[in-house]
């Protein structure tokens, strides 16, 4: 019998979520997004190479959220934002990603805080 191996991710600080399908947009918006994110969390010092700073990215299927697309959800924070159009992903990126201001007019859910969060407040 084979030892399965324990997976590791890099370190990173949040997660995006980038919904790709077919019901959020109906000409491809979504996976533009997914797309253009590698280029653009580079250029802000969030990629790859940014150490405990990195975003991570992942395409997902239906999230359930079946208007409004494209939708981004970002990990662990619990927000989720519709019309991520190329200029408003700018404004998440800075705002958000950058200096942990939540951009409220394009969030259409915000989930509870972490169990980490919860504990130190």
């Amino acid at each position: 019998m084979s030892q399965v191996a324990k997976p590791k991710f890099r370190e990173y600080s949040r997660h995006l979520l980038v919904c790709t399908g077919e019901r959020c947009t109906l000409n491809g918006e979504g996976q533009a997004l997914f797309d253009s994110l590698q280029h653009k969390l580079r250029t802000a010092g969030l990629g790859v190479d940014a150490g405990p700073l990195r975003v991570k990215r992942t395409r997902t299927g239906c999230v359930a959220a079946c208007k409004g697309g494209p939708i981004l959800g970002v990990q662990p924070d619990g927000t989720w934002y519709y019309n991520v159009t190329d200029e408003n992903m700018d404004r998440i990126i800075e705002s958000h990603l950058k200096n942990g201001k939540v951009v409220d007019e394009l969030v259409f859910h915000q989930g509870k805080p972490s169990c980490t969060e919860e504990a130190s407040g």
